[in-house]
Formats: structure tokens, sequence, C-alpha cells
């Protein structure tokens, strides 16, 4: 028997594949057309376990929809501008272009040994000028329509990075990527309008039926759409207005204080030259140094101080206290909320902690609520009291009636308000697509001619960061002339968000190589939207959120004939491994701990099961494993595990398993060749055959079905690939017994290697050839059963007496019911049970059950 020589076996069917251009896509009208799209990646220079699960899943959906005779289309490219590849330069002393150049050739390299299929003719880097002259020119068309603009704002400022970061890349407080604590600073940045578009991103939701319910429900709870009223109050001793948003508009009537986020503008105003200034604004800089997402948490503690200003209830003329508080945010309405400590809880232990009045103005039904005694906020329905006109009115009722009265008396207005803020773009980084914008003294800020796209980064630059964008250190770039006047002008030195570059790249894809426009109407029209997108369910509130909005723009621009780009979409799960912890000496590789103890000092290590990085010590190398073992080895263990939504657990047993099998499957047909090659192509006789060789007859017809099933219900691979191997193992049993059918073999053979095809293509691509069968793999069409083929010539019956199963019986599956009935009847157990009982009644349930009643 030949040796499964598994690398040989892939290099020889990857180059055969890149000499067919197997795939390669071009447009073809005639042909069912599928767009599957993986998340593409930044070029580390290292492919992770994250990596091949997600480029695994695509490329078996490319394979299987190539069998069931689409026209795929699957590209790939390089998400390689931002702050990894501008800091590990920074780290290495070397120009992130080169290093990218250099990591980008390895991973193009790794995938190809995967096995996964990609049309490399379309190829595109986000860091090549070809790609971000097309960033630039769209978003001019974003200024030129209103969607870009620049304004000063608070935001959120990474001092380690030195670089502004959006709310979305800020969790609890700390900056996604580093962790380090996040700041507030007020800077000038360059927006997109995104909170324009949250009620159709919003409304949209509903259309993306082939969205996983949990994306939807994120990106519902992150656009935070809620129905209320806007409060115009005003500061007592000023004058400014202050107005607020509320859902509760019923409590208007109970504010007994005002607090402000510590980056509202009106701080600012209202304490300069104030005798406590400087003790006031030093505690809102304290604030803001926490960050907006840490002070969203309920359970941290509610912090404030007191301008010494009031505020003018509009409603009653209540004159409250004003304060700065740590729960008030920028993010959420106008950055002022209206107290009410007796129905809002944060509220209420503001006023305890500060000694702050509490007003009830909700009673619950039959009772009477006293400020002093309470011990919480009464946030239920109840009764109107201490609201003027309002009293006896059950709130809920009543709160229709109150923003009209708001409205009538100019007080305000009922309105909608989105947790959804507008995209901050700007960075104060080197390595992103510069920003098309040039300021000219007296024309103002402009766009920069289209012709003359792209602007380029300069490659000598000291692009260390100082909190200062560096591309404002070189005098070459800053200095340009006014596309207007040609006056002396100064280009924009901020870059923008790498969120940007990857919020279009799919349309790109389409039309790569076109020098004219980003992508070609007859390319969109053929291949968007997307059929199915791949990735992690992290990018939800980010990329997936961020990619509607430019697609939305896009629409309305004319430049798309759709609104959502993307029809289905598959959130994998990840990869985790044991990682082991040392209090003294931290994270420790596996070879590191011996007996639950620390090899270097000695302590008790803890572990626990965690996402496999390089942090945690925990990860396995792909490479050292396609090197071991095989792709198809890795490919296979990687599905069929767990389904590939769900978490899996990493196994080096369930890995040598799957690389046991592949052994399995090539030593079935090498060692039975003759056998199948012998077999004659056409129907197979079932009357002819032996028994065995009829049950597995019908076993490869149900396992062609159960395959099937499983993956186009939600690509469940992991319960396809266990079919294949229970074909794989019975088919296996029938040659040893010395009666198998040559036909039946061959059958059973060829189908489980093109149902494994997709997703182990080298060794199936090489065992079809061994058998002799015409063409390759991906030039048959997918497997159909014959329902025929799966009528069960015996069946295995559940015999109960009075409801208790006490026996089970094998009859043929055609035998008449009284037949049944006798056998059932004559059943030893059952007779035992049936000892001294007269028989009232039996009901036979055809294939399944037999019921017998008796006293």
């Amino acid at each position: 028997m030949a040796e499964y020589n598994y690398g040989e076996i892939e290099q020889k069917w990857q180059q055969r594949w890149e000499q067919q251009g197997r795939f390669r896509a071009e447009a073809q009208p005639d042909k069912p057309k599928c767009y599957v799209l993986t998340m593409f990646p930044y070029p580390s220079g290292a492919l992770h376990m994250g990596h091949v699960i997600n480029y695994t899943i695509g490329d078996v959906i490319v394979r299987y929809k190539m069998m069931r005779g689409h026209h795929v289309l699957s590209p790939m490219g390089w998400d390689s501008f931002g702050l990894p590849a501008e800091n590990a330069a920074i780290k290495l002393g070397i120009h992130p272009q080169d290093s990218i150049r250099v990591n980008v050739d390895k991973m193009r390299d790794q995938m190809r040994r995967a096995g996964w299929g990609y049309d490399w003719s379309r190829e595109l880097a986000t860091s090549h000028p070809g790609y971000y002259r097309w960033t630039q020119w769209l978003f001019i068309r974003f200024f030129k329509a209103g969607q870009a603009y620049k304004k000063k704002a608070a935001v959120n400022w990474c001092p380690k990075d030195n670089t502004v970061l959006a709310n979305e890349q800020v969790i609890n407080g700390e900056c996604e990527r580093c962790g380090t604590p996040v700041e507030q600073r007020d800077l000038e940045q360059w927006f997109f309008r995104m909170s324009s578009d949250a009620e159709r991103l919003l409304r949209n939701l509903d259309r993306l039926e082939g969205w996983p319910e949990n994306v939807r429900k994120m990106q519902t709870e992150w656009i935070g759409r809620s129905e209320g009223a806007r409060i115009d109050f005003s500061v007592t001793e000023t004058g400014d207005p202050l107005p607020v948003f509320t859902t509760r508009p019923d409590t208007v009537f109970g504010v007994t204080f005002m607090s402000i986020a510590p980056e509202h503008p009106l701080i600012e105003k209202l304490m300069k030259g104030h005798p406590r200034e400087n003790e006031v604004m030093a505690a809102a800089r304290e604030m803001r140094r926490r960050g907006t997402a840490e002070r969203e948490m309920a359970e941290m503690e509610k912090v404030g101080i007191a301008t010494g200003y009031h505020v003018t209830n509009p409603v009653n003329g209540d004159k409250v206290p004003l304060f700065v508080a740590n729960f008030a945010l920028m993010t959420y309405g106008t950055g002022a909320v209206m107290s009410v400590p007796a129905h809002d809880q944060r509220d209420f232990e503001f006023a305890r902690k500060y000694d702050l009045p509490i007003k009830v103005v909700i009673q619950p039904p039959g009772a009477q609520l006293e400020a002093a005694a309470m011990t919480q906020a009464y946030v239920d329905d109840g009764i109107q009291v201490n609201s003027g006109p309002f009293d006896g009115r059950l709130n809920r009722e009543a709160m229709t009636d109150i923003i009209r009265h708001v409205e009538e008396k100019g007080m305000g207005a009922g309105t909608i308000n989105y947790r959804l803020r507008d995209w901050l773009l700007s960075r104060q980084r080197y390595w992103g697509a510069p920003i098309p914008i040039v300021y000219c003294d007296k024309c103002g800020t402009l766009p920069v001619p289209e012709e003359d796209l792209p602007v380029l980064l300069p490659r000598d630059v000291a692009f260390r960061p100082t909190g200062e964008s560096p591309l404002a250190a070189c005098s070459d770039f800053v200095n340009t002339t006014c596309p207007a006047c040609g006056g002396p002008a100064r280009r924009e030195t901020d870059t923008m968000d790498t969120f940007v570059d990857s919020s279009w790249y799919f349309l790109r894809y389409i039309s790569p190589r076109d020098d004219q426009r980003p992508f070609a109407p007859d390319d969109v029209n053929y291949w968007m939207p997307v059929d199915q997108y791949i990735g992690g369910i992290e990018h939800a509130t980010m990329h997936l959120i961020y990619c509607r909005y430019f697609t939305h723009v896009l629409h309305d621009l004319g430049l798309v004939p759709f609104e959502e780009p993307i029809t289905s979409l598959f959130c994998q799960g990840m990869v985790c491994k044991e990682a082991y912890y040392c209090p003294h000496c931290k994270w420790l590789k596996e070879d590191e701990v011996r007996d639950g103890y620390c090899v270097r000092c000695g302590g008790a290590v803890r572990s626990e099961m965690a996402k496999m990085s390089k942090s945690k010590l925990n990860v396995v190398s792909p490479d050292e494993i396609m090197t071991k073992l095989g792709a198809d080895t890795l490919r296979l263990y990687i599905l069929s595990d767990t389904p590939p939504d769900r978490a899996q657990i990493w196994s080096e047993e369930g890995l040598m398993g799957a690389h046991r099998f592949l052994n399995r499957l090539w030593a079935t047909a090498h060692e039975n060749l003759e056998l199948i090659k012998s077999a004659r192509g056409g129907a197979i006789d079932r009357s002819a055959l032996l028994k065995a060789s009829r049950e597995l007859h019908r076993k490869t017809h149900e396992t062609i079905r159960r395959v099937t099933d499983s993956v186009t219900d939600n690509w469940h691979f992991n319960t396809a690939i266990s079919g294949v191997m229970e074909l794989v193992g019975q088919t296996r049993d029938l040659l040893a017994s010395g009666e198998a059918d040559a036909a039946v073999v061959r059958e059973a053979v060829t189908s489980a290697v093109l149902l494994l095809g997709p997703v182990v293509p080298h060794i199936a691509e090489e065992l079809w050839r061994t058998m002799g069968c015409e063409g390759g793999v991906f030039d048959q069409s997918w497997p159909e059963y014959d329902p025929a083929a799966l009528v069960a010539e015996e069946v295995e019956m559940a015999v109960q007496v009075n409801g208790k199963v006490r026996s089970r019986i094998t009859v043929a599956a055609d035998l008449p019911e009284g037949d049944v009935q006798q056998i059932a009847l004559a059943d030893e157990n059952v007779r035992r049970h049936l000892e001294g009982k007269t028989v009232r009644k039996v009901i036979v349930v055809p294939g399944r059950l037999v019921t017998i009643v008796a006293k």
C-alpha cells in the first residue's frame, strides 16, 4: 500500500489548484454566484488558531458551493494599516511598510500551505496606495455630502499609544489594544455623521435574517433607541440653557438636583473666575480621566461635586443645585441629567451620599411613600403626586400629556434619543491613510482634488508617537498649495481610523485593479451583496456596524444599488486551551508546570480554560501541526469536535484522532483498490445484494442526507464529519467480513471522499484520482441521496406493557400489523410481564412502538 505522505500530497495539490486557476473568479451571468468572504487579517506574520478555524470554515463553504454548482468568489487581502504595525516598527527599528511586506509574504505562504483557496489575483492591502487612494476618494464623497466633518470634542485618549480611540475601542475604561487606562482630552477631530443613520441601522436589522440573533441584539443595544422628551432647564444664575433628555418625563416634577458630565462644555464657562474654579475643575478632570466606558458601569461608586450654581426646572420653577457627576455621560442624551432620587436608584444613592432632598412624585397604588423613610428608589408604576395638574393620574397614562404640556409651553418636545454617537475617525499616528483635506487661510477647509489622489504617506518620517501626528513634523508633507486660490495651504496631518479601510474592502475585491473608480457598477451588480461572511462576534459593534453605515451612505450617494452589504453572517467560536498562572512567575508554559506546581519557584499554580493567546502562553502553532501531521489533519480536527459557532477546547488526543482517521480512510481505499476499480458504474441492484451490502448501501445514502442536512443547517460540520466517519467504519466492517459487493464499496468510499472533500481537500483529490475516478473532486456535483435506498429492511420497535417498556423486537419494516402483534406477544420478556393478566388491547405504531394494555 502506498504511504499516506501528506506533505507531498498537499504540496502537489496546492500547486495543481494554482495551475488550474481553481479559485479564479470571473463573472458568469449564466451561473448562480456566491460571494464568500472571510474577515481579512492584520498581517502580524504568523497565523494563529483563530485564523485556522475562521479560514477553514470559509474554505469548506467555498468548495461546497462549487460542488453545488455556484460560481464562487473567495478573495483575500490584508488589513495592513494601523497601530500594531507602527508599534512593531518602532520596537524593531524598521519602517512599517517593510515589516508589512515581509509579514504578508509569510502569511500568504501559510495560507496556501493550509489549502485555503483564494483568488489571489484579487489580493489587496489597505496600506497600498492603489487601495487608500480610493479610501480617500470615498472620504471626499462623504465630506461633500456632509457626512464627514470636523469639530472640537472631548475624546478618549490612550496615553501609551498616544492617539484617540473611538468609544467602541474603550473597554471598561481601558484601551482595547494595550489595556492602558484611557484619559479624556479636548481636541479638534474628524467625525463621520453615523448618528444620523441610527434609525436606519436599527430598522434594517429586521431584514438581516441571515445574521445571528445575538449579533443583531448587540447592535440593537449599541444603537440604543430611547423614546422620551427633551426638557429645557436653564442655569438660574446665568440663564444658560441646559436641556436634558429623559425617558421618564412623568418624574420631572420630582427633580431635586441636576447632574452634568465632566466633559460638558458648560463647566468651563460657568467655572471660569468662580471662587471654586480650581476645586471643581480638578474634580472634573479626575472624573474624565477614568474614561466614559468605566463610568457606565452600574456598580461603580457615584461621585460628584457641587458647582455652586443652580438650575431652574421649567415645569414648576424649582431651583435645584447643579453637580458635576461621574454617572452623567456626554455620550448619552445631552450630557445633562435631571436627577430624581425618589424614582431612580442611581440618583437615590447620590442624594443619600451628599445629603440632597428626595421628593416623591409617584406613589405605589394603595400605599404611601415617605421620602425620609425610603431605603431605595421606587421605580415601578403608580399614581402621580406633587405633579401639579397631573396629580391622581396613572403615571404611564400621564406621560404623553406631560410631553404635550412642555411642548405647548415651549419648555421642550417629545423626542427619540440614540446611544449611537458619531464615528470619531481621526488618529494622531503615522501608519494610516492621510485625510485628504487642506486648510487655506483665505479659502478655508477644502478637499484635495480627486485628480491629485492619493495623498501619499511620506516615507522619511520620524513616526515615534509624541501625542501629535508625526506628519505634522514633515514640512514637505504639510506645506502645499490651495486647490482653490493657488496660495499657500496646509495639509491635514491626522490619519484615518483603520476601520474606515475595512468598511468597504469587500467592494474593492470585486474590481481590485480598476484605476478609474473604486469599484465598477457591473461588478457590483453581479457580485454584491456578500452572500456569506465569516468572522468573529467581537466585531459586532465595531466593524460590522461601521460597514453597514458606510454602505448606507454609498447607497444614498448612488454608488451602490443596495443598503445592506452582507446577506448572511456566520460568527465562529474561539479555540480555548488550558492556561497556567503562578502568582510569582506569572503565566507559564505547559512544560513549566508539574503536578500543579511551578517548576521555576515551586509555588502552587492555578489553571484556567482560556482563549489561546500569546500573553497566556497557551498557543499552539498551526505551522508545527501542519509539519507534523499535515494541513488536512488540522482542518479536520478544527471542525470535527464542536459546532463551529461555539468555543472549542483544544485536545491533543482529538488532533491525533483526526490524523488516525485520515490514515484509515487512506488505507480503506488503497487496500481495496482492485475491488473498487473492478466495480461497474450505474445503478445498484439491491435485490442482488447480500444483507450486509444492502445495509452499507443504505448507510451511504443515509450519510449523504445527514451530511447535506448538517452542512446546510448553519454549517454543522462536526455532525457531518461524524457521519462520514461512521460510514467509513461500516465499510471497513463489511470488507473484513469478506462479503462485500464491489459496487457498494466503491459507492461508499467515493461518497465518503466527496462528502469530506471540502474539509480535507488534498487527501480527497489524491484518493479520487487513485481510485480511477474522472476529473477532480471539485469538478463533481455534490452527492445526492436516493430516497428509495433509505427505506429500512428491518426496524427495532419498543414493546410497552401498561405504559412501561418491557422489551424490544426487530421485525421486517413492511411486516403486517397483525404479525407484529404476534411477535410482540410471543416475546419471552413480554410474556413474563403478562402472566396472570388478560390482554385488553394491542396498539401498533408502525416502525416505532407496540403498546399492550392488560389487566
